[in-house]
């Protein structure tokens, strides 16, 4: 065998590639490619929704992000999330209020704090749009055990704090 030819971490069993013991390369380049490829397929369903209710792919985001963020979510925190401007924010609410999507409404003890809510009966046409994806993300989950399923997950949630770290150039 030649040096450093299958060397393996003793730390956690993997080969220098990344790979298992058993030969399985689960590296770095590997994730990278299934990660690229599953953003690809999320974007391609994404962008269909922003086509069909007439919105830009951004306002999809913002969407998304209302909808999954803990807590009440106001156009500067939305300024931050996607890196944009106010009045590039501002435009994509328009956007959004106009297409029936979020409502804007004033805090009651400071009329200048502006929360952005879903609105009622918007997710309907989210729903509908997005049953397909459900679908397949339920039809993949059932080739897994839960403990897989714990470990994808764990996966998941650590990637998103990784990449919540990250700060995005404002536009």
């Amino acid at each position: 065998m030649a040096s450093g030819e299958g060397k393996r971490d003793v730390r956690d069993g993997r080969g220098e590639d990344g790979g298992t013991p058993g030969g399985e390369d689960v590296g770095l380049q590997r994730f990278a490619v299934a990660l690229r490829r599953t953003l690809g397929e999320v974007n391609r369903v994404a962008h269909g929704f922003a086509a069909d209710q007439r919105l830009h792919p951004t306002d999809v985001q913002a969407l998304s992000f209302v909808l999954d963020h803990d807590g009440p979510v106001t156009p500067g925190l939305l300024r931050t999330h996607l890196g944009l401007t106010s009045g590039a924010v501002t435009a994509c609410l328009d956007r959004l209020e106009k297409a029936g999507h979020v409502r804007r409404t004033r805090e009651s003890a400071d009329r200048r704090v502006v929360h952005v809510e879903y609105a009622d009966g918007a997710r309907t046409a989210a729903r509908d749009h997005f049953r397909p994806l459900a679908e397949a993300t339920e039809k993949a989950r059932a080739r897994f055990d839960a403990d897989e399923l714990r470990t994808v997950l764990r996966f998941l949630e650590a990637l998103n704090e990784e990449l919540a770290e990250l700060r995005v150039p404002r536009r």
